[in-house]
């Protein structure tokens, strides 16, 4: 099935080469309203589908692009396992290829990994029609670049998902979660400590008024933690991890104002922008809500040491993501022309020049 699923795909892609057809990959779209505006035919990967292999004993599993998170996670908690970069799904049927396009990872990036990290190896469905092969199922498995690794974050601009293989991770014996009431820049302050210690810390959120602090590990280190840490718990952490956090529930992601993430130094101040704030990652993602200039939250970001990325509503025709300095953006060019010499795949997804 998996290679009759594989021949289509190529079938597909081959027949747009040769009528100079421009394809947008399409899973079940639970990320389309994230990056630039989608452009193409629609080149359906849904049907490529399921766990390929599973060692829980070796903490590796491999499925293919179109496996829905929801039915891989379902897998993975039933051997007490989890994908520890949290991805979120955005919609019900987000896929893994998707998220992996994407590099999306959730709360507990900051201290357990990126999904970058956590990409073993994957097959590729390139712009040339070949279907080439990358990385393997253990950590060291590369000499010289690791091309599995650069198609994560690369939204489908280089190649088709057909298979990824990741790392999993336990999940923790234990969790809780603490809330205190404290200001933005004392909440700040506390993060980059408590980093700086020896503590299970998984995830840290401030809402400008609030500073949550999730604990995971064994339950002594747990309850040690929670001693120096202090604060209250909070009832259902899990839910508010997942639902209001990773799946951006929470009352400040709603609305059509433009959401920008910027990534700073853990430890810089807060930017002296307009508009209201959400902390996640130690300091180190910051979540803006904003009808600034593009220009201007981009300046600040830049004088900061960090980059601003429009991710979600406002003018998703123009730039989304930080601009290229020229160099850059010439590498991004040459690797887009080693793999789809064409342009056939994802035009302008991430930047209008590739």
């Amino acid at each position: 099935m998996s290679q009759d699923q594989t021949r289509i795909l190529q079938e597909q892609l081959l027949a747009a080469a040769a009528d100079g057809t421009r394809l947008d990959i399409r899973g079940c779209g639970s990320k389309r309203e994230l990056g630039r505006s989608a452009a193409g035919a629609p080149l359906d990967v849904t049907g490529h589908r399921g766990i390929v292999s599973y060692e829980p004993k070796e903490l590796v599993v491999t499925a293919r692009g179109g496996t829905t998170l929801e039915e891989l996670e379902a897998e993975l908690a039933r051997r007490g396992q989890m994908l520890a970069f949290e991805p979120p799904r955005f919609g019900a049927g987000a896929t893994l290829g998707g998220t992996i396009a994407a590099g999306l990872s959730g709360p507990r990036r900051a201290y357990a990994g990126s999904a970058r990290d956590f990409v073993l190896g994957t097959r590729v469905l390139t712009g040339r029609g070949e279907v080439l092969r990358f990385g393997g199922e253990v950590m060291k498995n590369v000499a010289g670049y690791d091309i599995s690794r650069l198609m994560t974050g690369a939204w489908g601009t280089l190649g088709v998902l057909l298979e990824v293989s990741l790392k999993v991770l336990p999940h923790p014996a234990g969790e809780l979660t603490l809330v205190q009431s404290r200001g933005t820049a004392d909440a700040l302050e506390a993060m980059n400590r408590w980093a700086g210690r020896p503590l299970p810390v998984s995830a840290t959120c401030h809402d400008g008024e609030r500073l949550y602090v999730r604990l995971s590990g064994a339950a002594s280190a747990v309850d040690q933690a929670r001693a120096v840490i202090g604060g209250d718990p909070l009832e259902d952490g899990a839910a508010f991890w997942s639902g209001r956090i990773r799946e951006q529930g929470h009352a400040f992601f709603a609305g059509d104002t433009p959401l920008w993430r910027l990534a700073l130094p853990s430890a810089a101040p807060m930017p002296a922008l307009p508009g209201k704030w959400l902390i996640e990652w130690g300091g180190g993602q910051r979540w803006l809500r904003s009808d600034a200039e593009a220009e201007t939250i981009r300046s600040v970001a830049a004088r900061l040491g960090g980059h601003a990325t429009l991710f979600r509503h406002g003018d998703r025709e123009g730039p989304v993501f930080h601009p290229l300095p020229a160099a850059l953006l010439e590498l991004h060019r040459r690797l887009k022309s080693a793999f789809d010499p064409h342009g056939l795949l994802n035009p302008g997804r991430m930047y209008a020049e590739i």
